[in-house]
């Protein structure tokens, strides 16, 4: 899929997450933008061999610290299959559980930017693709939303992925507002 009809695809499904948006509910569709944005990601993601799901296991999209979405993100990510297997949500309160190992994409918010820097870097052990959103702080995840001219736009972190075996796809990095690549 072209870049430019992938950012059109995700920014439909968006809109009909949010049947009837006004402006009293910008913050709504926004939190619904990112939402439907964060399942999709992992289409455009190659994990590690030792980070793939087990047989018979979905792919385990967590929310780590503070949840913004509430059922939007589990409304998306029951539209989406990854080579055959569903996208599972599940919700942390913090990076500590040891479950959070399993995480294969993990949204990363705590309440101060310093949190989300300290959970950004208790998932550092772990193989998951991080995403964070600049209303929790400076911290950034690989991925990093932000709003840029009143749209939901991101920022990719692709050196951080590579150093974790993570291979993100040309598809996405092509929709990014900028790629930090690799120190070289």
């Amino acid at each position: 899929m072209a870049p430019a009809r992938l950012l059109l695809a995700l920014s439909a499904l968006a809109a009909a997450l949010v049947p009837g948006a006004a402006p009293a509910r910008a913050q709504a569709s926004e939190e619904a933008v990112k939402a439907a944005f964060i399942p999709k990601f992992v289409r455009y993601v190659e994990m590690p061999a030792d980070a793939q799901p087990l047989p018979g296991q979905p792919f385990y999209l967590c929310v780590v610290g503070r949840d913004p979405f509430g059922p939007l993100i589990d409304r998306a990510a029951a539209r989406e299959t990854i080579d055959g297997r569903p996208v599972a949500v599940r919700r942390f309160a913090d990076a500590s559980s040891p479950a959070v190992a399993g995480c294969h994409v993990a949204f990363v918010a705590g309440r101060d930017g310093g949190q989300t820097g300290q959970m950004l870097a208790a998932m550092g052990q772990h193989r998951a693709l991080t995403v964070t959103d600049a209303r929790a702080g400076s911290a950034r995840g690989m991925i990093h939303f932000v709003v840029s001219g009143g749209r939901v736009r991101f920022h990719i972190d692709n050196g951080a992925a590579a150093a974790r075996g993570i291979a993100i796809s040309s598809r996405l990095l092509a929709l990014a507002l900028d790629v930090k690549q690799a120190p070289q």
